[in-house]
């Protein structure tokens, strides 16, 4: 069956040729009604909007999209975009952003708008997973879909990712082999609407404590507050309420575990001589606080998604699509041999 045309769309929708155009080109010209109305029908008989003249004679909208769960000013973000950048800028490309994919009604705005749109070469998805209806909705545009940091490789042409599970397995495992008896990691609470990959990290640590509570002798909890701006403010305050203060924090990623380290000093609690605490990412900072940590390189992560992104554009095949890496110990000043000096 032949996709449909202009004409066939402002049909069915009930409405001019015109409008049509505008839905696209001008949608501040057109009613939200009406250009969803005109987004929907086009979706319903897979039209898709001409691309200009360069881009019909090469095929290409020389265009990527990039799809995030938080701004780009997150500094994993902005490093992943910097990656991507490094690649594609030099070859001609644009990278159009797509920030806070991670309502029910920005999802849909995107999964819907986008395939029927059709101007772009290929789709990084960063840090959240999508649903299989999702995937094909995204198939149907027919170019190459990269995750990067993405909890599954189902649906993707290409991945690479950290193993935040193992990072974190490995982060709670330093803090018990140093002898700490008294545990806790924090973390923001999961949302509903998303599936992110740092989510994974708190499975890494209880599954540490099982494995190594048959042999060492400690106590452990997960604490989780609420996810926004205010969570290492919630954080500290959980901390201060328990009846005893732990000797072992592990934080779900840095920016938690800076503020934590800087504001539990005014209360009188110094590490590494009171407590131990590990964080996660080796953002910037964490080497201005001495914080120890595991480190990932969302930069490489970037321009690797995007070497691949560039041969599966070219139609070339990829030796390894899926890839996965380790995040290392960085050993710093924040951590300590309990009862004892590091």
């Amino acid at each position: 069956m032949d996709r449909a045309g202009i004409r066939e769309v402002a049909k069915a929708a009930g409405v001019s040729i015109s409008t049509v155009s505008r839905a696209f080109k001008r949608p501040e010209l057109v009613s939200e009604r009406t250009r969803r109305k005109v987004l929907e029908t086009a979706d319903k008989l897979d039209f898709n909007i001409s691309r200009s003249a360069t881009s019909l004679k090469s095929g290409q909208s020389y265009r990527v999209a990039m799809l995030m769960n938080e701004e780009i000013t997150s500094w994993f973000n902005t490093e992943v975009f910097a990656g991507i950048d490094s690649v594609m800028h030099d070859a001609g490309y644009d990278i159009s952003l797509f920030q806070h994919v991670d309502t029910a009604e920005n999802r849909k705005e995107f999964f819907t708008n986008l395939p029927v749109r059709r101007n772009v070469d290929a789709v990084f998805v960063t840090s959240f997973g999508v649903d299989p209806k999702e995937i094909q909705q995204l198939k149907r545009i027919h170019v190459p879909i990269i995750g990067i940091n993405t909890p599954t490789q189902s649906g993707f042409d290409a991945t690479i990712s950290i193993d935040d599970e193992d990072g974190m397995f490995t982060a709670a495992q330093h803090l018990i082999n140093l002898g700490h008896k008294n545990i806790v990691y924090v973390c923001s609470d999961a949302i509903d609407s998303i599936n992110s990959s740092i989510d994974s990290r708190g499975q890494g640590f209880i599954r540490a404590c099982k494995t190594m509570e048959s042999t060492h002798d400690f106590k452990w909890r997960v604490v989780s507050v609420p996810r926004g701006k205010t969570f290492a403010d919630s954080a500290l305050t959980a901390l201060l309420a328990f009846d005893e203060f732990p000797d072992a924090i592990c934080c779900q990623m840095d920016m938690m575990a800076i503020p934590l380290v800087l504001r539990l000093e005014r209360y009188g609690h110094h590490t590494p001589s009171d407590y131990s605490i590990i964080g996660f990412d080796d953002s910037p900072y964490a080497d201005t606080v001495n914080l120890t940590t595991m480190r990932q390189d969302p930069y490489a992560m970037g321009r690797a998604a995007a070497q691949k992104a560039m041969k599966l554009i070219a139609g070339e095949p990829l030796e390894n699509p899926y890839e996965v890496v380790r995040a290392q110990l960085v050993l710093r000043g924040t951590d300590s041999v309990f009862g004892g000096e590091q």
